[in-house]
């Protein structure tokens, strides 16, 4: 369908061209003139949208995803492989950085987490670093030891709620477990079936805050189905964090797994109630860290008219690097979202060519660290945003758009999901919908665009630190797959017709969020989801 209410608009502007060219030929206007004037007249968004081609995506993809870059991990040798061949591809069209003349790379300072020496017992039972906890912050060297640990039950400090009523924390160990207190399926702090903040992926840096504020200096942090992806994440190689992120001298700040938790608190699972627990608790910390240098990613397409507003279309360039030996070249996560990006940048430049520059500004921007907790995204809206948050209309996001959900019930392969478009703004919602039907007809599913969804992806890609900071989004995600994370991710397994068909849906909605009169409103503010 797609195919053929393309091929009726183009027949259509054809012959309104040609309408054209014999007005002008009838006013004596020269055939150069005519010329150009027909070119400009077939060279619509439609025109443009097309030059974005599976075989072009195809070419682009064995590259970035060959073993060649190495898995792309963080930091490492393949992914300074990924960001130099990013930077030469924007060198080649054409198309400028918004930073110093030449320099493609937002410096992303950041510090590894190793494994560090640690000896812990509860009772004399002794626990192991990885299998039952993991150390994320920076603690200084040295032992503690003590008979009690503070639960604090969910760790929450609002002003209708306090999970430390008559309990001090001050120089102590506190136990947190995730989420947030309910009722009858009712969360008590929002009033309603929709989870708080307190339950998103902030909970670990807000619950953190409390504690800290409260003068606690060691937090044990119990959250069963997060622990697994951290233990993973130190075990392959240390956890990275941004070096700029707050430091608080001598905190110790554990994730632990189920066993750990249930040895202070046999009942925690079902146990929300903050007290103090007698219990014998040994902790003798030795440090293991370094600096670790990552980067993203900019190129820029300043906008005609209003160059001040800018659009981000975004994409991670990093994947898992190499792991036992094997190489996770990632084609799917997200080899397919960082070419989309490349395919839909040289639309816009052909665009600009061609004398059609967008009205507002177009960032490219490819991010790093996403795999270990979004860290590029994070750096750059909430530490050093190369352009004013106030004055980003939206994030297109891509992350996964290359392949099929083995588990989607409908038969329809030519589909998309849809995470995040009506959360800020109805308005983008609207246009996301519109938009699809005239050029793309992409059946648009929004099974997991639910932030209490148990998979949580509204939290998972890097449009979430755009989110949590008022800018509206739109996360464009095909799903997992047998070969999610695993060295199996290779290009030879992408579904190019359907990368094509949803790299030109990114694009026509940039495309008509740039050139709109007027710029999208939010009129459901951030806060107004927590």
């Amino acid at each position: 369908m797609a195919q053929n209410y393309n091929l009726i608009i183009e027949m259509k502007k054809y012959i309104f061209s040609i309408s054209i060219t014999l007005l002008f030929i009838a006013c004596g206007t020269t055939k150069t003139a005519v010329k150009e004037t027909a070119i400009k007249q077939v060279k619509t968004v439609s025109y443009f949208a097309n030059t974005i081609t599976a075989a072009e995506l195809k070419e682009a993809l064995y590259t970035y995803a060959s073993d060649e870059f190495q898995g792309r991990e963080t930091g490492e040798p393949g992914q300074k492989i990924a960001v130099e061949y990013l930077k030469k591809h924007y060198m080649t069209l054409g198309i400028p950085s918004p930073l110093t003349e030449g320099d493609y790379f937002q410096e992303i300072p950041l510090v590894k987490t190793g494994v560090p020496v640690i000896n812990l017992k509860i009772n004399n039972q002794e626990f192991k670093e990885i299998e039952d906890y993991v150390s994320i912050t920076e603690g200084e060297n040295g032992l503690t030891t003590t008979d009690e640990v503070v639960y604090a039950g969910y760790g929450i400090e609002t002003e209708s709620f306090s999970s430390y009523n008559d309990i001090n924390v001050k120089d102590k160990i506190v136990l947190i477990k995730a989420g947030e207190p309910k009722k009858d399926s009712i969360f008590i702090l929002s009033g309603t079936k929709a989870a708080s903040k307190w339950s998103t992926n902030q909970q670990y840096e807000l619950k953190q805050e409390v504690a800290i504020a409260k003068g606690a200096k060691t937090i044990l942090f119990y959250d069963p189905q997060i622990y697994p992806y951290v233990a993973k994440n130190l075990s392959s190689g240390g956890a990275l964090n941004l070096k700029d992120d707050k430091k608080v001298d001598n905190l110790y700040y554990l994730f632990i797994n189920t066993s750990l938790a249930k040895t202070i608190n046999a009942s925690i699972d079902t146990d929300s109630k903050a007290r103090i627990i007698k219990t014998t608790f040994s902790f003798d910390y030795n440090s293991n860290t370094s600096d670790v240098n990552s980067e993203n990613v900019v190129a820029y397409i300043r906008g005609s008219e209003k160059p001040d507003e800018i659009i981000v279309i975004s994409a991670h360039l990093d994947h898992e690097g190499i792991i036992n030996g094997k190489i996770y070249n990632g084609a799917d996560d997200d080899g397919s979202g960082t070419v989309g990006v490349l395919e839909i940048a040289e639309a816009f430049k052909l665009a600009v060519d061609e004398g059609q520059t967008p009205k507002r500004s177009i960032l490219f921007l490819h991010l790093t660290g996403e795999e270990k907790g979004l860290l590029g995204s994070r750096y750059y809206t909430d530490i050093n945003p190369i352009f004013p948050l106030k004055n980003t209309v939206a994030n297109l996001n891509i992350d996964m758009i290359g392949r099929s959900d083995p588990k989607r019930k409908s038969k329809t392969k030519n589909y998309v999901y849809l995470i995040g478009s009506d959360k800020l703004s109805t308005e983008l919602h609207n246009i996301s919908e519109e938009v699809n039907k005239n050029c793309c007809n992409i059946e648009l599913d929004y099974t997991f665009n639910d932030e209490n969804d148990s998979n949580r992806f509204y939290y998972r890609s890097d449009h979430y630190n755009f989110a949590k900071n008022n800018v509206p989004v739109i996360f464009y995600f095909n799903g997992t797959h047998d070969d999610y994370h695993k060295p199996t991710d290779t290009p030879d397994k992408i579904e190019y017709d359907l990368l094509e068909n949803r790299a030109r849906l990114v694009f026509n909605t940039a495309w008509e969020l740039a050139n709109r009169d007027e710029r999208i409103i939010v009129d459901t503010p951030a806060a107004a989801n927590e």
